[in-house]
């Protein structure tokens, strides 16, 4: 996988907490330097942990599905880029005003599940965990911290096209990566 790939799939799955940001600027108001940092905490924290496990359970099983893996990296990114799409169709941006860890660790938990799946793909693709979990954590920390800034200054006007095109660029690479695999790129 390379950088650029690596930085798009850091992206794509910075999005869910990049729309949860926003909606936790909109509903902080005036969004200070501390709620930035401690939304980009957590959500980046999260994201590069979650892959972190992930990892580690492809390279666990990966032995038994190695036939297959293209399909399952496939599967997954398309799953979670379809169901992004699907969130934001729904047009819901409702956030209490705490940034307590009682609010923050069920959402940075929540928003990185899928990072969780994606990780168990970089596994399979045998992509060096280090630099992908240190890139998708600050990737998500930045957007996040922006995002609770965003919200504060405009609202949830970007929530759902941020989740679509997340969505969109998982799907796509998860199909480049089938199609190199099939050997028709």
């Amino acid at each position: 996988m390379s950088f650029v790939e690596l930085f798009l799939v850091a992206v794509g799955l910075s999005m869910d907490a990049f729309a949860v940001s926003i909606c936790k600027g909109l509903s902080a108001g005036k969004a200070s330097f501390k709620q930035m940092l401690i939304a980009g905490a957590y959500f980046g924290g999260f994201q590069a942990l979650m892959p972190l496990i992930g990892y580690w359970l492809g390279s666990s099983f990966e032995y038994l599905i190695s036939s297959i893996d293209h399909w399952i990296v496939f599967a997954l990114l398309a799953a979670i880029g379809i169901n992004m799409v699907v969130e934001a169709r729904k047009d819901s941006c409702s956030a209490d005003t705490s940034f307590s860890a009682k609010t923050m660790l069920p959402l940075a938990v929540a928003t990185s599940i899928d990072a969780l799946a994606v990780g168990i793909s970089l596994a399979f693709l045998k992509v060096e965990i280090v630099p992908a979990v240190s890139m998708i954590g600050i990737v998500t920390f930045v957007l996040s911290a922006v995002g609770v800034k965003i919200g504060s200054a405009f609202g949830g006007k970007y929530r759902s096209a941020a989740q679509i095109t997340g969505g969109i660029i998982l799907i796509l690479i998860g199909t480049k990566i089938l199609l190199e695999h099939l050997g028709i790129l």
